[in-house]
This record gives structure tokens, sequence and C-alpha cells, in this order.
């Protein structure tokens, strides 16, 4: 019996861990309004887990989970968390954060995002549809709005290479903040 215990040899993960960035430039951020909450997108149940997912090529719905490419954090908190530093830059207020950050709810506006589909699709082009809409604290029910944006990711060298993914998935999020940006 003790000799079979000298043969295990540990196993190495291979593993990668892959991280949301925000990509709108950093800058000194001076002022409090508006103060918005971000709260927890929606997200379709097959993303909501840790491995990435991709769309298989023959439009019939099949879907490829990558075992060895995972999330570093939750993938809704990720959105959450980039989208208030995108929007907080390019509003320059100090106030627009996840729900969670909030300690009272002195925030004027909860922005909710719902997610349809985050993924690239056989082509490698990554695909953002979703519907936001800026619901006032005090007030009438906001209305939604669609928002649907492509990202052209370069091909990969092999199924295991997914380096571009985040990147292109970052800049569809900077995309989002944008147009939610202008449309305060």
């Amino acid at each position: 019996m003790l000799a079979g215990c000298g043969t295990l040899k540990p196993v190495k993960d291979t593993s990668v861990n892959h991280l949301l960035d925000p990509l709108i430039p950093e800058r000194p951020i001076t002022g409090g309004s508006p103060a918005i909450a971000i709260s927890r997108p929606s997200l379709p149940s097959y993303l909501d887990r840790q491995q990435l997912v991709s769309r298989s090529g023959g439009g019939d719905g099949q879907l490829q989970m990558n075992s060895y490419h995972l999330w570093a954090e939750p993938l809704d908190a990720a959105i959450s968390r980039v989208t208030a530093v995108n929007l907080g830059r390019l509003m320059n207020s100090l106030n627009i954060q996840p729900v969670e950050t909030f300690v009272t709810l002195d925030y004027q506006s909860l922005l909710e995002i719902r997610v349809s589909r985050f993924e690239p699709d056989s082509a490698n082009v990554l695909v953002l549809e979703c519907t936001w809409k800026l619901q006032p604290v005090a007030g009438r029910v906001a209305n939604t709005r669609p928002f649907r944006t492509r990202v052209a990711i370069a091909p990969a060298d092999s199924p295991q290479d997914l380096s571009d993914r985040a990147a292109a998935m970052n800049e569809a999020l900077a995309r989002l903040a944008r147009e939610i940006a202008r449309a305060l």
C-alpha cells in the first residue's frame, strides 16, 4: 500500500481563467452625478456558467462549452462591473456602480440589462444582443431599448485558443456603455 502512494503525481491545472475589463480610457473622475446603480443583468441559462460558451457552425442550435477556458467571476457580475466603470468614465461620475456596492438606496436610477446573446458565432463574430432600460427610482416605468452589436474576432489557431474573445466582449460592452451614455 505504501509503494502505491509514491507513484501519485500532481495533476497540472491547464485551465485558463478570463476576466472582462473596461475599455473606456481611464481618467480622473471628479463628479458625483448621475448616481446610477447597475443591476446584475439577466442572462440566458446557457451563458450562466463558469465555462465559456460558443455556438457551433451548423446553425443547428448546438453549443460548445470549453472546460479549460473559464470565467474568473460570474459573467453577470463581470458585465455589471465593467458597465459601471465604462459609464462612470464616460459620464465623469463616481456614483455609477454595481447595485451591490451602494450601501443605501442613494442612487437616482437603476440600469437593467437583459442579455439574450453574448457569445461568438461560427463566423468568428462576437454577438451581443440585449435590451436595457434606465429606470428612475422615483417616476414612471422607463421604456426598454434594444441593443445589438457585432465584433469581429480573429480566427483561433486552434479550438482551444480563445485569446481574442474577452477583448471582443470588452469592446461590445464599451459600445453598450456609449449608447447608454448618449441617452443620459
